[in-house]
């Protein structure tokens, strides 16, 4: 790794959990690679498991939710114009706005897990002024096995954490593709219960 990258995770042991909080709520360095970090530590016994799950999760979700407020009071000009500041490139903005009315409120869980708009999809959500507390809970519920899966993975690989990107890599795939099916799922079966909903409506009323 480059030396300011190992200056950066010698920060991160150093202050423990709050260099985990901070390394995922700045998201400098994919979360993936920061929480194989975490697990190296776990590994050599200078924090524990869980301990490093919940503040991982923590930071996970403060890092969304600062993106939905840039979405939510900056808006799209101002995102075009700063979004460069945040390591937020055009494409990906059109890429999550296009997901996001693809398939709607359900995509915010489902993006976590997709390159590329993994860390946009947040932005959208904001700008359509999606509920706080339905965003909330589906990041968490996205954030909490995304956290887990990652440190897990660290704990395992030790000294090797660094080869996690390696790891993971011939998986991904199936991982994005099962995911998406999914959401094509979620969608078709959604829209087919509401129109058996409406012509129950339609019967009734008749």
């Amino acid at each position: 790794m480059g030396s300011w990258i190992d200056t950066f995770f010698a920060y991160i042991a150093q202050l423990g959990y709050w260099g985990i909080f901070i390394g995922l709520l700045v998201e400098v360095i994919p979360s993936e690679i920061v929480l194989a970090y975490a697990g190296y530590l776990v590994s050599t016994g200078d924090i524990s498991f869980w301990g490093a799950v919940v503040i991982a999760t923590t930071g996970g979700v403060f890092a969304q939710l600062f993106l939905y407020w840039l979405g939510k009071y900056g808006g799209r000009p101002f995102l075009e114009k700063y979004g460069k500041f945040f390591l937020l490139h055009p494409s990906q903005l059109a890429s999550a706005q296009q997901w996001f009315a693809r398939y709607g409120t359900v995509i915010v869980f489902g993006a976590r897990f997709i390159p590329i708009i993994r860390h946009a999809i947040s932005i959208p959500a904001g700008m359509a002024h999606m509920p706080i507390l339905t965003f909330t809970g589906l990041t968490t519920l996205a954030v909490v096995p995304w956290s887990i899966g990652f440190v897990a993975l660290g704990r395992a690989l030790g000294e090797n954490w660094v080869r996690i990107e390696h790891t993971i890599a011939p998986y991904l795939p199936y991982v994005v593709g099962g995911i998406v099916l999914l959401l094509v799922g979620y969608v078709f079966f959604q829209k087919r219960f509401r129109r058996e909903k409406g012509r129950i409506h339609s019967r009734q009323a008749s």
